[in-house]
């Protein structure tokens, strides 16, 4: 016997980025919310995401306005509603343009609380960096994205492109780290993957040393125990941390997770370490002296290991 899908507090939107309109998932608090956590999906998925039905709990729409915050989870450029104007999807500094502008149309009909707070899952982690390195929103809070390293696992010609998906299995991990339904209502999410996205792919270790050179926001990476496509050794972790500097960078290995963590059994474990980090830097900020020399905090936690903490120049 097959579950019915749970009730989801999200509503479709079209939010205006110029020439351009996207689509998305939004999920208003109760009251006046705290922040925006805007989610950005991964390669071959939409924004629905975030919003798993499979189980009470997993979506992140709906934790993140029961805790008060606005959640506004979008279709990238090239998929949803902006397929059309950009069939061939467009490369990840144009995606942060878009996503730019739409967020500052967002912004000015919105309570925003105090800012923006960017979730990305996978390609989505990439242009959430991005954005944070290229075109950062005004009042950018932080950034937290999954599924996303430096140095790949795979050879460049089995990543996800238009002619497929990749490996399934490195987007899933082992079957039971997830319900059994989450492949039955998963099927709605599934979308072709842009020809520029895949294109782009295979040069990503060499773009993100630069990008990240650009963050000036806090910065929290997780890798799924199950993590098929990135390496996530302590080597891997180092070159990933190198290049940052922003005041604060985080990276987590999660138990019991695949690479699509937000569908998983682990999806409301992650979504509230994602939505305490946000409260961490909220904390953050609001207790900094007015003039700091505070050093680069680097805090990472590696499998079977305490967290370490470590100041850099």
């Amino acid at each position: 016997m097959t579950a019915a899908p749970q009730a989801s507090p999200a509503t479709p939107v079209v939010l205006d980025a110029g020439d351009v309109q996207l689509s998305a998932l939004l999920a208003r608090p109760a009251t006046a919310p705290t922040a925006v956590v805007v989610a950005v999906h991964g390669s071959g998925m939409r924004a629905g995401y975030f919003d798993s039905r499979a189980r009470a709990g997993q979506s992140l729409l709906a934790l993140g306005a029961q805790l008060g915050y606005t959640v506004l989870a979008v279709d990238r450029p090239g998929y949803g509603l902006s397929r059309d104007r950009f069939p061939g999807g467009l490369a990840l500094p144009g995606q942060a343009r878009v996503l730019q502008s739409a967020l500052g149309s967002f912004g000015r009909a919105h309570d925003t609380g105090a800012g923006f707070f960017v979730v990305g899952h996978s390609n989505g982690g990439k242009l959430a960096l991005a954005l944070a390195g290229h075109a950062p929103p005004s009042r950018l809070i932080g950034v937290d994205v999954s599924g996303v390293g430096t140095r790949p696992a795979v050879a460049a010609d089995d990543l996800p492109g238009p002619a497929g998906h990749g490996d399934w299995r490195r987007h899933w991990g082992a079957l039971r780290l997830y319900p059994p339904d989450a492949f039955r209502f998963g099927r709605d999410l599934i979308a072709p993957v842009p020809a520029a996205e895949a294109a782009e792919a295979p040069d990503w270790p060499a773009t993100y040393p630069r990008l990240a050179a650009r963050i000036r926001v806090p910065v929290r990476f997780t890798f799924a125990e199950q993590e098929r496509w990135w390496l996530n050794d302590d080597a891997s972790v180092a070159e990933l941390l190198r290049p940052l500097r922003a005041p604060r960078a985080e990276v987590d290995h999660l138990p019991d997770a695949g690479h699509n963590i937000s569908l998983g059994w682990a999806a409301r474990t992650y979504h509230l370490r994602v939505l305490a980090f946000l409260e961490e830097c909220l904390l953050a900020r609001d207790a900094a002296p007015a003039v700091s020399d505070r050093r680069h905090l680097i805090v990472t936690n590696s499998p079977g290991t305490y967290p370490r903490k470590e100041n850099v120049s």
